[in-house]
């Protein structure tokens, strides 16, 4: 079974219609689910999400779907200083007010986690699980220097074993470790990239009778709609640069393949 998996829109109406152009087109995918946090920082939550539904991908609620369904007090998100909890505030704000009750229905009813058996629930093959944070919330970030410990307890909760894949996103930057033969896959972001590369990103899951291949894909899109459209809108202007760079500054990133989608790139297991 090959596999799309898709996290972390945002809002970014733009970026995922250039990515499901690039599955469509290029990938040759037997389905494609997402990982959740489908809304916030860009003014298309209620066309993200109808999107989705047009093409019936279905996966797993982020915490800014559950926390904008439910009108909770905040998104869950992480901050790295007082400005930046500022405007993720601004931007939750916003996506409450102008998220429509249909899509807030909808947001209120995806799964917490979605387990797929590639060759069938009737044999003994690998499971493979979607959740958007961890095992236990949707909030928790799995960032990649996270211990083997902690994953291995992650999976162990999940009910991996040897042989499963585990994938999530939320982080915003793609990797894959392998713990005790349990593949741990970070599937990036399509429509908030972190990574330095502000190109839509998405992962390409291989499982096969012989091994799991993870693969990165980078999609260049229209990025200056997406800034256009933040910038007519009440967001904060400052996430405007946050697309611009990636999410740090790295203006080489992505120049190179402009003009049309990037080959797919192995995510080898790192050792660490």
């Amino acid at each position: 079974m090959r596999y799309a998996l898709l996290s972390d829109i945002h809002g970014n109406l733009p970026a995922l219609e250039a990515v499901l152009a690039d599955i469509r087109a290029e990938r040759n995918v037997d389905a494609t689910y997402h990982l959740g946090d489908l809304v916030g920082y860009a003014p298309w939550p209620n066309e993200v999400v109808a999107t989705l539904r047009k093409a019936e991908i279905h996966g797993v609620a982020g915490n800014y779907d559950s926390t904008t369904a439910t009108n909770y007090t905040h998104c869950g998100c992480k901050y790295e200083d007082a400005e930046q909890e500022r405007l993720s505030h601004l931007s939750y704000d916003w996506t409450k007010a102008h998220t429509s009750g249909e899509a807030k229905k909808y947001l209120a009813q995806l799964p917490f986690r979605i387990d797929l058996r590639p060759f069938g629930g009737h044999t003994g093959g690998p499971t493979v699980t979607l959740v958007h944070g961890n095992q236990t919330l949707n909030t928790v970030y799995v960032t990649e220097d996270r211990s083997g410990e902690f994953l291995a307890k992650m999976g162990s909760t999940l009910g991996a074993k040897s042989g499963d894949i585990v994938c999530f996103g939320h982080t915003h930057k793609p990797w894959h470790r392998e713990i005790s033969g349990v593949h741990f896959v970070n599937t990036g972001s399509v429509g908030r990239p972190k990574d330095g590369d502000w190109r839509a990103g998405y992962v390409i899951l291989d499982v096969t009778q012989a091994a799991t291949t993870v693969q990165v894909a980078r999609v260049p899109y229209p990025v200056d709609v997406t800034m256009a459209a933040i910038h007519e809108s009440d967001l904060p202007n400052e996430f405007v640069d946050d697309l611009r760079s990636g999410g740090k500054p790295n203006p080489q990133a992505g120049r190179s393949t402009l003009e049309g989608s990037s080959p797919l790139v192995p995510l080898a297991p790192s050792l660490f």
